[in-house]
């Protein structure tokens, strides 16, 4: 261990400031900036451990964690920090509460159980599919993002690879269900419709863009992902 191609593995990637959507629709006065803001302490906190596990010489933390351990720490993370920047939005302090964020002040000491005012945070690897255990109304923001896993041979950096949003109903998601003898946790994923609604919406977008297809008045993107370019899809963007 702590060969070169480590150390600049352990060095996640920066958000890139130019690659954020200004058309973009965000509810309860949530901002890019705040967006950015969170994004920004996560690229730092794991940069921190994992340089700090490469002096040891030990693995970086996304090496040894289950892919959806992992996943589940980049949303936590990003849920406790969007309130720190946005006076509007507060953490919810129930316990397995649904919601994660909800707006400040709207439930007594700022916990609730459930509701459809708020914010749901994911964060996944992938670029469709997204689960959740609360198929309901609310938003839902997903924050895409690429790095190693158990079992990877060539590491490479942690990096965002983009954020999307949108409303969502009952019949956004598809519940998948389970058998009687099954002990699954059941879950629903949001329909391919969605994730082209959440995608059109798009907060931030780290991968370089390919091609720009019009949908009507609405500017659809198709993009493919290069470390190698530094292009941003607004700089195409039609208005």
């Amino acid at each position: 261990m702590g060969d070169t191609n480590e150390k600049e593995a352990y060095t996640p990637e920066p958000v890139n400031p130019a690659c954020f959507n200004s058309k973009c629709s965000l509810p309860y006065s949530l901002e890019i900036e705040h967006i950015r803001q969170s994004m920004e302490d996560f690229i730092h906190f794991i940069g921190v451990i994992n340089r700090q596990l490469n002096s040891e010489e030990m693995p970086g933390i996304e090496t040894f964690l289950m892919a959806a351990s992992f996943s589940s720490i980049v949303g936590e993370f990003i849920a406790s920090r969007i309130p720190k920047y946005c006076p509007t939005l507060v953490k919810n302090r129930y316990h397995n509460e649904h919601p994660d964020l909800i707006p400040k002040g709207m439930f007594s000491d700022d916990a609730v159980q459930y509701t459809h005012e708020g914010i749901e945070v994911k964060a996944s690897r992938y670029t469709s599919g997204w689960q959740g255990h609360n198929p309901e109304p609310v938003w839902l923001m997903v924050f895409h993002f690429d790095s190693n896993t158990p079992g990877d041979v060539s590491p490479r950096p942690f990096c965002f690879k983009g954020v999307y949003s949108a409303k969502l109903d009952k019949n956004d998601w598809s519940f998948s269900g389970r058998s009687g003898t099954s002990r699954r946790t059941t879950t629903a994923s949001v329909t391919r419709e969605v994730v082209k609604k959440m995608k059109e919406n798009w907060i931030y977008n780290g991968f370089p863009l390919r091609t720009l297809r019009l949908c009507g008045d609405t500017p659809f993107l198709q993009w493919t992902y290069d470390r190698k370019q530094k292009v941003c899809p607004q700089h195409f963007y039609a208005s």
